[in-house]
C-alpha cells in the first residue's frame, strides 16, 4: 500500500469536525500508561545524555560500554555487573552510576552538558523493572490494532481516536468542550489546508448546507484547491532552506524555483510518498 501526502491531511482533516481543541498526544498518553515504552521515554534521554560517549562512535566510546544496542548493554562486563540486568535495577550497572552521590562519579559525567532528572532516573529503573525491552525505529514497527478504552459518556465518541481523548479527560475529571461552530470550523480547515481564510462566498455556502456531509465536502474542495500543494510545500520548503536569492554579501539569484513548482505540483497531484522522496534523492540520475 502506497501512503499519499494528501490521505493523511484528509483523515485529520475529517476527524477535526469531532474532536476537542486537546493535543492528540493526549490520546497516545491514554495507550499503556504505566508501561515505559523505550522509544517514547528511553531513547530520548539516551540518545541526549548517554549516546555521546556510549553509542555507536567507537572512537568515542567510553569504558568499552555501548548502550544503544541491546546485546552490548546487556553483555556481561569483566570488572561489574552488566549495564542493564532485565527484570533487576539494583544488579543493573546504569542504575547504579546515575545514581552515584559522588558527582565525580555520577554519569553523565559532571562536565556534561545534560544532566538526569530524577524523574528521568525513574523512568529508567521503572523501564529496566519491566524487563528492559528495546524497541526498532518506529518506522519499522508494523502498527497494530489497540482496544479503544471505556468511557463513561459513551455518546460523545465518534471515532476511535475520541476514545482516547475521552477517558483522559474522563480520568483527570474534565468533560469535552462543546463542539465548534461552523464559522469557527470552516475557518480553521481553510487556514489548516491553503493558509488563507475562507471567503465570504464560502462561508455562505458553508452555513447553508446542512447535510451531514457539508464538512467532508469543504474538506473535498480544499484538497482540490491549487493553494492546498502551497501551503502543504511551504513547510518542506522551509525544512530545506528555500530561497530565490543567496542570501550573502551581493545576495545573488537562485535559479530553484522549478523545484520549488515541483514540490508544489507532486502535492496538489497527490504523488506517493515514497515517489516523491526518491524523485528529491535521486533526480536526474532517473531514466
Amino acid at each position: 500500500m502506497k501512503l499519499k501526502t494528501t490521505n493523511i491531511i484528509e483523515i485529520c482533516c475529517r476527524l477535526l469536525v469531532c474532536l476537542s481543541p486537546l493535543s492528540c498526544s493526549l490520546a497516545l498518553s491514554a495507550v499503556e500508561e504505566d508501561r515505559v515504552s523505550f522509544n517514547y521515554d528511553i531513547r530520548p534521554i539516551l540518545s541526549d545524555a548517554c549516546f555521546l560517549c556510549h553509542g555507536l562512535d567507537v572512537d568515542a566510546r567510553e569504558a568499552d560500554l555501548r548502550l544503544d544496542r541491546q546485546e552490548d548493554a546487556y553483555a556481561e562486563r569483566e570488572d561489574s555487573s552488566p549495564a542493564i540486568v532485565p527484570g533487576d535495577p539494583d544488579e543493573s550497572l546504569l542504575i547504579w552510576m546515575i545514581n552515584q552521590e559522588d558527582e565525580e562519579d555520577r554519569m553523565p559525567p559532571i562536565k556534561h552538558p545534560r544532566h538526569l532528572t530524577e524523574v528521568e532516573k525513574e523512568l529508567f529503573r521503572k523501564w529496566i523493572e519491566q524487563g528492559a525491552e528495546y524497541e526498532k525505529h518506529w518506522s519499522f514497527i508494523p502498527p497494530k490494532s489497540i482496544k479503544l478504552p471505556g468511557v463513561s459518556e459513551k455518546s460523545w465518541p465518534k471515532n476511535g481516536i475520541d476514545h482516547f481523548i475521552l477517558s483522559r479527560l474522563e480520568s483527570e475529571g474534565m468533560r469535552p468542550s462543546a463542539e465548534a461552530n461552523k464559522e469557527t470550523l470552516l475557518r480553521r480547515v481553510s487556514l489548516d489546508l491553503t493558509g488563507l481564510p475562507p471567503t465570504i462566498e464560502e462561508l455562505d455556502a458553508y452555513l447553508s448546507d446542512f447535510s451531514p456531509s457539508a464538512y467532508e465536502r469543504v474538506v473535498d474542495r480544499l484538497l482540490t484547491s491549487s493553494h492546498y500543494g502551497e501551503r502543504m510545500a511551504l513547510v518542506w520548503l522551509d525544512a530545506a532552506r528555500y530561497a530565490d536569492s543567496g542570501g550573502y554579501q551581493n545576495d545573488m539569484r537562485r535559479s530553484q524555483w522549478p523545484w520549488r513548482d515541483w514540490v508544489i505540483q507532486a502535492y496538489n497531484q497527490n504523488m506517493p510518498f515514497d515517489q516523491f522522496t526518491v524523485e528529491q534523492l535521486a533526480g536526474d540520475l532517473l531514466p
